[in-house]
């Protein structure tokens, strides 16, 4: 697997390596004063990064996402790790209450979000949600069982599980030095730092007249961010998220521009945000209820 370092710069008392994995743009900050140090953790982060991505893509066609997506309805026979992120998947799914369903990729078929986009009819919408269904799924302790014509899509999950495997390793390999993860907002830090004890993550402003950037600091555990402040569709002066409901099979309205979420970990992080995002105006309300960290602009 080739290793391509976009940069790699040293700071006063931390390294930066930026790299692009995931179809997004990724750093990685190691405290250290060690340059081969810092350089051998940041290749060991991009070597996970990218063995997840080209593992549990869906667009690729030598993965087990591709096995399973086209073994029209037979049962396959899965690894420890992808029967252990299927499981996590339904849990995930339990305590959504069916919010996080990721059979729901079908939807996007009937959905764009190009400027001269329309909203999709309800006909249009039906067909799809006859393949929506995370409960359809037969999934076993080792193999999973998924009906003819669904497909799984993992993007709602991958991102975030690739970051907290990222500070894992961290963890266990170098329990003394703090690293802080970010694929594309995905956050996760592994231990404390000596000097500061805190990173401070920077959450964009999704306003253009605002050029300062609010800052929160970041001990340990991860942070995500969900939202249509990137993309979504403005049509008769409702603008429609991109982040669907795999219930109703709409797009979520009157929804927050962007929900960031401090939780343990990552992955934790990023389903109560998007959790968030689908609760629409009790965004706050919701997150209020879980007694998690979260800042909601609307």
């Amino acid at each position: 697997m080739q290793i391509k370092v976009r940069s790699f710069t040293p700071h006063s008392d931390y390294f930066c390596g930026k790299f692009d994995a995931m179809t997004t743009s990724c750093e990685v900050l190691i405290e250290t004063e060690h340059a081969d140090v810092a350089q051998e953790i940041a290749e060991v982060i991009i070597r996970e990064a990218l063995r997840v991505e080209h593992k549990f893509s869906r667009y690729r066609t030598d993965n087990i996402i591709h096995e399973i997506n086209h073994s029209g309805g037979n049962q396959v026979i899965l690894d420890v790790e992808t029967q252990s992120l299927l499981h996590l998947v339904d849990t995930c799914y339990e305590l959504s209450d069916g919010l996080f369903d990721i059979t729901a990729g079908v939807l996007n078929k009937v959905w764009s979000f190009s400027p001269d986009a329309i909203p999709p009819s309800e006909g249009a919408i039906n067909q799809m949600l006859e393949y929506v269904g995370w409960h359809r799924v037969n999934l076993r302790e080792n193999t999973i069982t998924l009906p003819e014509h669904m497909a799984i899509d993992l993007g709602g999950i991958a991102k975030e599980y690739a970051v907290d495997r990222c500070s894992e390793i961290c963890q266990e390999r170098w329990p003394d030095i703090s690293v802080l993860i970010n694929f594309g907002g995905d956050v996760a830090v592994s231990n404390p730092r000596h000097n500061a004890s805190f990173w401070q993550v920077a959450i964009p402003s999704i306003d253009a007249c605002i050029d300062t950037p609010r800052l929160i600091q970041l001990c340990k555990g991860g942070m995500a961010t969900s939202g249509d402040y990137k993309r979504y569709l403005m049509h008769n002066g409702i603008r429609y998220s991109h982040i669907l409901n795999p219930k109703t099979g709409y797009a979520v309205t009157n929804a927050p521009r962007a929900v960031t979420v401090c939780a343990n970990n990552c992955v934790q992080a990023g389903l109560l945000s998007m959790m968030a995002a689908l609760h629409g105006p009790n965004a706050q309300a919701f997150l209020l209820e879980q007694g998690v960290a979260h800042w909601v602009v609307d």
